[in-house]
This record gives structure tokens, C-alpha cells and sequence, in this order.
């Protein structure tokens, strides 16, 4: 006679799976989004090279003062992910509550910057291809930050609920590799429609 185990603890194997379909589940997700981004940001440049003036229609080049200081704040946001896997890792579920909290609190920051960037443009989404790439990209990026602030709330949710300790973080893993990933197309965003917009 064979006897099923009811308790709540996973075998070893099962955990295996679980943490093999999280991890690949999300650089799937990773490679896709990757791959729109990456169209994208080959659009821009290929109605830049075909247009005699760059940005089109006399659009003044996007302002970097302001826009840079946002995106150290961005990038510097995945600093506190990965202080807050290496103490879960050692079990100290205080110290990524704080870690999620701050990771928060910097995104938030940066996404509120958008929207007052979006209220002081001088172009609308019509005015022509250059207008339209540019909204489209940055709040389609902005979009992916919202994703994750909302993953940032639920994850944080299961922290201050004990879901998590130094054996079982994979949640905690996959949020901050999906965060790592927002920061970095971010890096291309921000060099390929702010900075080279300067150059002629």
C-alpha cells in the first residue's frame, strides 16, 4: 500500500521544480520584453537616419538635467535588491522589508518624475514619428516600472507575513531579477532617446 504524504512541506524535488519554473518563467518574460524594446529602439533610429533634422519638426532635444538626476535614482534603486537578497539569504527577513521598502520609495520617485515630464512636453503623441517613439517607448518602460512596483507591494506583503526565509526566497529573487532588468533597458532608453538626441 502506498502512503501519500498530506503534510504542507514540498520534497526536495518539487522545490527543484518550483524554483526552475520561477527562474525560467521570468527570463522568458525578460527575453520577450527584451525583444519589443529592442524593436523599438531600432525604429527610433532608423526614422532618425532618414530624417534631415533630428528631432523632427523643430522639437527641441529632451532637457538632462533633471532627467539624470532621476536616473541615477533609478539605476541606484536595484542597490537596495541586492543588499536585501544577500540578508535573506542569511535569514534576516527585517532587513529586506526595509531593502523592498526603499527599492519602492525610489521607483515611486522616478515614475512621478515621468508624469510631470509628460505634463511639460511640448508635443503630443500625433505631432509626428519622433513625438510618437519617444512617448511610446518612455511610458512603455514606464509601464514595466509600475509592474514592478506593483511586484514590489506583493512581495513585500509576503515578507511582513513570514513567507519567506533563508531557504524559501525564490519570489524575493525573481522580483529583483525583473527590477535588474527594468534598470538596465532603462540604460538604453535614456542613452538612445535623451543623450543622442544631443548629438548631431
Amino acid at each position: 500500500m502506498t502512503i501519500v504524504a498530506t503534510s504542507g512541506v514540498r520534497p526536495p524535488e518539487a522545490s527543484r521544480r518550483s524554483y526552475e519554473t520561477g527562474w525560467w518563467g521570468i527570463w522568458v518574460v525578460i527575453a520577450t520584453e527584451a525583444t519589443v524594446f529592442a524593436c523599438l529602439l531600432a525604429a527610433y533610429f532608423f526614422v532618425r537616419a532618414t530624417s534631415p533634422d533630428w528631432p523632427q519638426g523643430g522639437i527641441k532635444p529632451p532637457d538632462l538635467s533633471r532627467i539624470s538626476l532621476f536616473t541615477v535614482v533609478l539605476l541606484a534603486s536595484s542597490i537596495p535588491l541586492f543588499w536585501g537578497e544577500s540578508a535573506i539569504r542569511r535569514g534576516k527577513v527585517g532587513a529586506l522589508r526595509v531593502a523592498l521598502l526603499v527599492n519602492f520609495v525610489m521607483g515611486l520617485v522616478f515614475i512621478l518624475n515621468q508624469v510631470l515630464e509628460y505634463r511639460e512636453l511640448e508635443f503630443r503623441l500625433s505631432t509626428n514619428a519622433y513625438a510618437s517613439l519617444f512617448i511610446v517607448i518612455t511610458a512603455l518602460h514606464g509601464l514595466h516600472v509600475v509592474v514592478g512596483l506593483c511586484m514590489n507591494g506583493v512581495v513585500q506583503l509576503k515578507a511582513r507575513l513570514g513567507w519567506f526565509n533563508a531557504e524559501r526566497h525564490l519570489t524575493v529573487s525573481v522580483f529583483s531579477l525583473y527590477w535588474h532588468f527594468v534598470d538596465v533597458v532603462w540604460i538604453f532608453v535614456f542613452s538612445s532617446l535623451y543623450l543622442s538626441a544631443h548629438l548631431t
